[in-house]
């Protein structure tokens, strides 16, 4: 034990080039030797002498060959120190054992003795001790300090060919031994539920990260007899994507109006990731031939068919490369797992709409099935209208919507993509540009579609000539307005004649049933000073006495609850309700402070 005030003597004494071999031993033992005094260990001064050995270390290093010394420096040095002491050639390939001995191999220890060809071999045989998410890091992090770089810096080694191939296998053969044996995991419906398709199963981001470096390699590795078909999966679901999002980051550098200076040509679409001699490589992988055979049918099909038709929507060349594959494959999955075959809609299933959108889109996309197609059309008839709401006034919306929006802001089709209720209509239209699609069943359905939906069809839709002809010829109810709620100011509800008739019109409305509008009613309505005490009494307890200003109901309660100290208690005991439960009205809040039975009334 050495006296803490010594150590900066220890720490220049190592760092001296005309020290004595002899005196290695003693200067590593002062400077590695725990601090401790008469009372116990003395956590401060061993901060110290951290801080001397790390200074010093490098050059204790450079000079002790001795197994056990060089083993007794390591130990004390942390991941980042020993990296650079890789990279400059300090600590060698030999020392391996001795740093394994005390913490698990990283990325950065393989890539900085790498740096060094004799020691290439002895890295790669690290990378098995490494993470399936790591390995890439060897590359990606091959230059730690790219953003710190100064100019007179030596520039960093290209990573050494041998290197990158063994971590391209290794980042690879996660994929390739999944598609060998598909077998989910238990629990994997929950865990990737978000995803809709096999994105997760399929991602093999540090597979991806690999692959994009190196895209001269493409069709070699496309056409691998063991890792071929990962390659393809991976090329079909990210090449274009990540095209497309170097475009966009491209354009993004540029403020409106401005150009990237070094473009002579007008700003074009990006030219394919994959050509269309490696599109056809990848058309065995295209509609995911492994997970045919998985269980549970009704699940796996559907995310088959929506992977496929998001390769498709990604790689628009797929529909003419390979028809007839994509026909089969959708057919295939339809009948497989009898994804046509609707269920009634549950009251808590907000997914439900999406669902059956979704899975026509896809046959849309994929499908040349006829009675497919027309069971498509079927199912977006029987889904509930939207609700179209244009929301009253207010100093917020004057101050967000400017002059330069047309005099019609207010117009059914804009308002309808509020809430982003025109998918309904744009899924039929993406049916109709099907020439597979029956005319018949189209028709049909646009009968039975919101004014404000065919508004949108004949505003935003450029489809086929038949398909806008029969929006526009489809008769509006002689009874029927542009089908829209409108939400009026209460200087507009002064100018009718009847104010508390169009306030309870807004309750008696469709709008009430949406769970996207019904608040938006309940807003205006509460806000307004036209309403009575019988409007509040429609509207669910909490929105009145949670979700706005309370004045406007501290009056009713004062007045209701009086002196009577068992009605303050029954509000208090009524006022549990929670947001997932049936919820009662503001009435039935009220009569059951008397102790009348209630009924809660979901809404």
């Amino acid at each position: 034990m050495v006296n803490a005030r010594t150590y900066p003597l220890w720490r220049d004494l190592a760092m001296r080039e005309d020290l004595p071999k002899e005196a290695l031993k003693t200067v590593i033992g002062a400077l590695c030797a725990p601090t401790t005094t008469p009372y116990g260990f003395d956590a401060q001064a061993d901060r110290w002498r951290e801080e001397d050995l790390k200074a010093a270390l490098p050059a204790l290093l450079a000079r002790t060959s001795a197994k056990r010394l060089r083993s007794q420096l390591l130990v004390h040095a942390d991941e980042k120190t020993l990296a650079a002491l890789a990279a400059d050639g300090t600590v060698t390939a030999a020392d391996v054992p001795a740093i394994l001995r005390h913490r698990r191999a990283w990325a950065g220890l393989i890539s900085a003795l790498a740096r060094h060809p004799g020691q290439v071999e002895a890295a790669i045989a690290l990378l098995p001790r490494l993470s399936d998410h790591e390995v890439e890091q060897v590359v990606r992090d091959w230059n730690p300090d790219r953003y710190t770089r100064t100019n007179d810096a030596a520039p960093t080694p290209p990573v050494p060919p041998e290197l990158f191939d063994a971590v391209l296998e290794a980042c690879l053969t996660p994929l390739a031994a999944y598609l060998l044996h598909p077998e989910p995991e238990e629990g994997w419906e929950a865990v990737s539920a978000f995803s809709k398709d096999w994105s997760l199963e399929l991602g093999g981001h540090s597979g991806w990260a690999m692959l994009a470096r190196c895209p001269d390699r493409w069709a070699e590795l496309a056409a691998h007899p063991v890792l071929g078909a990962a390659v393809q999966h991976l090329l079909l679901d990210q090449a274009e994507i990540d095209t497309a999002e170097e475009a966009r980051t491209h354009a993004a550098d540029y403020p409106p109006g401005e150009e990237d200076p070094t473009d002579t040509l007008p700003a074009a679409q990006p030219a394919p990731a994959l050509s269309e001699d490696l599109l056809l490589a990848c058309l065995p992988a295209l509609c995911l031939p492994e997970l045919t055979e998985l269980p549970n049918p009704q699940v796996t099909a559907r995310r088959t068919l929506h992977h496929i038709a998001h390769r498709v929507d990604n790689n628009p060349r797929l529909a003419d490369l390979a028809a007839e594959q994509l026909h089969a494959a959708a057919d295939a999955a339809v009948v497989r797992g009898r994804l046509l075959r609707l269920s009634e809609k549950q009251a808590n299933d907000y997914e439900f709409d999406g669902r059956v959108r979704r899975l026509a889109e896809d046959l849309a996309l994929l499908s040349a099935n006829p009675d497919h197609l027309a069971s498509a059309c079927a199912q977006l008839a029987a889904l509930d209208p939207p609700a179209v709401v244009s929301p009253a006034p207010s100093r917020t919306q004057i101050r967000v919507v400017d002059d330069s929006l047309p005099a019609d802001y207010d117009r059914p089709a804009r308002l309808l993509e509020r809430h982003s209720e025109h998918r309904r209509a744009e899924t039929l239209a993406a049916l109709a540009a099907n020439l597979h699609t029956p005319h018949a069943a189209v028709t049909d359905v646009l009968g039975v579609l919101h004014p404000a939906e065919l508004a949108w069809i004949a505003e935003k839709i450029d489809g086929p000539d038949w398909f806008l002809k029969a929006a526009a010829a489809v008769p509006a109810p002689e009874d029927e307005d542009d089908g829209v709620l409108r939400l009026l100011s209460d200087d507009e509800l002064a100018q009718h004649p009847d104010p508390a008739a169009v306030l309870q019109s807004w309750l008696d409305s469709p709008a009430i049933d949406e769970s996207l509008s019904r608040s938006e009613v309940y807003r205006a309505l509460v806000k307004s000073r036209h309403h009575t005490l019988e409007h509040l009494r429609q509207i669910p307890a909490d929105e009145v006495l949670t979700r706005h200003e309370p004045e406007i109901t501290l009056e009713i309660l004062l007045e209701h609850c009086g002196r009577s100290t068992d009605r303050w208690a029954a509000l208090a005991a009524a006022m549990t309700f929670e947001y997932d439960e049936a919820k009662i009205t503001f009435g039935e809040l009220l009569d059951s402070l008397d102790g009348k039975p209630t009924e809660a009334q979901a809404s």
